[in-house]
């Protein structure tokens, strides 16, 4: 199954949203992408789910620009882990998980999310 990504359709829901409401602040939850993520010699080079933060995150800060009051942005999410959807075949976490022996390792979005938050 292949899923459209259209970053700018999010600024512009904010957008719309907010001048038909009187919205309260906004905390955008579980917002990510899934994939078939793989760790090559100790690393996930997740460069999808990197672009897709990215370009989000971008279209969140468009809607801010136009006067949308989000307060938060919460990466879905921090470890890979069972979804009702899609079970173990693709992953969602900035953190991946082998499920066999439970070891964790930062995806390289997981970097990037950090990078990101430290600067701001």
């Amino acid at each position: 199954m292949v899923r459209e990504i259209y970053p700018k359709a999010f600024s512009e829901l904010l957008v719309s949203l907010n001048e038909k409401y009187p919205l309260p602040p906004i905390y955008i939850t579980e917002n990510g992408a899934a994939t078939d993520d793989k760790i090559i010699d100790g690393v996930v080079n997740d460069t999808v789910r990197v672009e897709y933060y990215q370009q989000h995150l971008n279209a969140v800060n468009d809607a801010i620009e136009q006067g949308v009051n989000i307060k938060g942005y919460f990466a879905w999410s921090l470890m890979d882990n069972f979804e009702w959807a899609e079970g173990y075949l693709k992953r969602f976490g900035i953190v991946y998980v082998d499920y066999k022996s439970q070891v964790r390792t930062i995806k390289s979005s997981g970097y990037a999310y950090q990078a990101l938050i430290s600067n701001r």
